[in-house]
């Protein structure tokens, strides 16, 4: 195995959006910085399930229908 070929493996604390810390190790920064996140597991919508759009006229179909509903191929 080579040597001096990885990085520094440290701890650092991590600050979420609402306020809470944790320290784990990691090679970001250097020893005892604070990482402050944007977005964490307690505020993107991925994990919250905020901002889901509701389809309330139907589906697809119906939006198709509603769109092109007057158009024939009729001579």
């Amino acid at each position: 195995m080579k040597t001096d070929i990885h990085p520094d493996y440290h701890m650092i604390t991590v600050k979420m959006t609402d306020g809470t810390e944790f320290q784990t190790r990691s090679t970001w920064g250097s020893e005892g910085e604070t990482l402050a996140l944007d977005i964490d597991p307690t505020s993107h919508p991925a994990w919250t399930g905020g901002n889901q759009r509701l389809m309330q006229e139907g589906g697809q179909v119906a939006r198709f229908n509603k769109r092109f509903g007057g158009l024939s191929l009729k001579k």
